[in-house]
């Protein structure tokens, strides 16, 4: 357990993070609280109002007003020094962007109080931001006590653009493996609601409905594998074309749309697939920068099949397939591959299982996080 810097009581960490809004990543706060004593901070609103759940599983939280809701690297909030003054933390762990405002306006709040504040970068594709971002950026690694990136490719790309500072590779977000554990009798409820046979084999996704997430690449592939259903599930501008995809392939009968679900309710609809799927592809914005499903699946011991694109094919190693992108061909292949061959199928189960719990529990996360702060507040050299 950390000790707080005045030496006696426990590490005290204000933790500010707009994913917080969703109920189901708080699951890491809640192993984290009982480590530090934490106070998180996220917006009232962002595209809604936050998830609410059983007192957000112990997890002591403060909703503030922000400037512009919704513009991830944009927002700003109203009274987080005030926060910061009340809570009196030895740390600030701001969960954002080194580019992104909140991460100046908390590295500002930070330092005028003399605390230590940390970030956290997932961008795996280094880009030359235009003013303000790339000054604020510039302000945030020189000033920071240290940085966390998701993935060893964010990693290498803030070293890249001139990072020097103490430097962790953590996920931004482990999985409970008590909560993604496979359930049969979630798979037969999620199955009879949906209209799906209890013994058709089915792929999943799930995930934002939009170009870089390929969907309309596992569509074709669908077309190409007539023996296979699939559950879509997620929202996003590409919803409608989609669903008329799927009608002009013919195949709308073996598709199944629910629209976007509850974050505690992944599980359940995990457990009605047997193969999940993230045929992600790389766009001039950007790359995959983890794909938290697929590790949300492999802990459930569903074999994953993913593209070879950003930090996919780091998490899921050993444990999945991996196929090109933009190939729906060999994206069929793959799905036929698992569908004709059950033995592959609880091999990858097994292996992502052990992987999920290894390497991406929220214990391991946690963990490796207080360290970081541990780390970080006895100084010396990054």
């Amino acid at each position: 357990m950390a000790a707080g810097c005045g030496g006696g009581g426990r590490l005290k960490v204000v933790y500010v993070s707009k994913a917080s809004v969703v109920a189901a990543h708080r699951d890491k706060l809640r192993v984290l609280a009982r480590e530090v004593d934490l106070e998180v901070v996220l917006p009232e609103r962002w595209h809604g109002p936050p998830e609410a759940v059983d007192a957000s599983h112990g997890v002591r939280l403060t909703t503030l007003p922000v400037l512009f809701p919704g513009r991830s690297h944009f927002h700003l909030y109203r009274g987080l020094g005030a926060v910061i003054d009340r809570f009196r933390p030895d740390v600030v762990h701001i969960d954002e962007e080194p580019y992104s405002a909140v991460t100046l306006q908390g590295g500002v709040a930070a330092r005028r109080r003399g605390l230590p504040f940390i970030f956290f970068a997932a961008q795996n594709v280094a880009k030359r931001y235009p003013p303000p971002f790339q000054g604020l950026r510039k302000w945030v690694f020189r000033r920071s006590a240290g940085g966390i990136a998701g993935t060893q490719q964010a990693a290498d790309v803030i070293r890249a653009l001139g990072f020097t500072g103490r430097l962790a590779v953590i996920p931004q977000m482990g999985v409970d493996p008590s909560l993604f554990c496979f359930d049969d009798a979630a798979r037969a409820e999620t199955r009879t609601k949906l209209g799906l046979d209890q013994e058709r084999l089915v792929v999943a996704f799930l995930g934002r409905l939009v170009p870089e997430k390929g969907v309309d690449l596992l569509l074709e592939a669908l077309r190409l594998s007539p023996e296979l259903h699939a559950i879509i599930t997620g929202a996003g501008p590409e919803a409608e074309s989609l669903r008329a995809q799927a009608s002009d392939l013919g195949i709308e009968a073996r598709v199944h749309f629910t629209g976007e679900v509850a974050s505690l309710e992944v599980p359940a609809l995990l457990s009605a697939a047997d193969v999940l799927c993230l045929p992600s592809r790389s766009t001039a914005r950007g790359a995959e920068q983890f794909g938290r499903v697929l590790v949300e699946a492999m802990s459930m011991g569903i074999p994953v099949i993913a593209t070879e694109c950003g930090g996919m094919p780091a998490v899921v190693g050993d444990a999945g397939l991996l196929v090109p992108m933009n190939a729906p061909e060999a994206l069929a292949r793959a799905l036929r591959r698992l569908a004709e061959d059950p033995e592959l199928r609880a091999e990858l189960g097994r292996r992502g299982r052990a992987r999920a719990e290894a390497l991406f529990s929220q214990r391991r996360v946690v963990d490796d996080t207080v360290r970081f702060y541990d780390d970080v507040l006895a100084g010396g050299e990054a």
